[in-house]
């Protein structure tokens, strides 16, 4: 779920179009996860890129992630790695009105935020050396000067900079990690 109906259709279309997904078994709705509590489907994964670090409550939204994920479900979650220097010098938007309330997550972070609901996580995994925080720093200077329409051509040209990015780089720009729900 996504709250910006512009995101929820270019997931659909990289996802369905570019990447081929199955269109029975992905689907792209638009919610607010502070309204998860109504969800009453179970789903098999969720996946949650760059979107905690936005929320004051992420302990709620991570409880409901586990209650509607089916036993053996998995919890992909990537936010920023709090300890990189960009997000530690970060102005943090307190009125949480899209900008980042939190610098980030550490394994350690997810671990606590995770762990005491009954997740286990599996797989923690660095991504992004300084050539993707430099494209980043790029592309936002952009986007914050100009706006997203003058940005969004360049967004390609940083494609080949993601995917030549090595993973579990010593300070690396976020931090991905798979979790699951325990079959009972």
């Amino acid at each position: 779920m996504n709250s910006d109906a512009e995101q929820v259709e270019k997931s659909r279309e990289f996802f369905l179009g570019f990447r081929k997904a199955d269109p029975v078994r992905l689907r792209f709705e638009q919610g607010n996860l502070y309204e998860l509590s109504a969800e009453t489907r179970k789903f098999d994964e969720i996946v949650c890129f760059e979107v905690l670090e936005h929320l004051h409550r992420d302990a709620d939204v991570v409880k409901e992630f586990y209650r509607i994920l089916r036993p053996g479900g998995l919890l992909h979650l990537c936010c920023p790695y709090r300890l990189h220097p960009r997000h530690q010098a970060e102005v943090l938007d307190v009125a949480e009105t899209g900008g980042h309330v939190r610098s980030g997550y550490t394994e350690q972070d997810y671990r606590t935020l995770l762990e005491p609901l009954g997740f286990r996580i599996e797989r923690v995994i660095g991504i992004g050396p300084k050539s993707v925080y430099l494209a980043d720093k790029i592309l936002r200077t952009i986007r914050n000067r100009v706006g997203d329409l003058f940005a969004l051509p360049l967004f390609p040209l940083a494609l080949p900079i993601l995917w030549s990015a090595r993973l579990n780089p010593s300070t690396p720009f976020s931090l991905y990690i798979t979790a699951v729900k325990p079959a009972k």
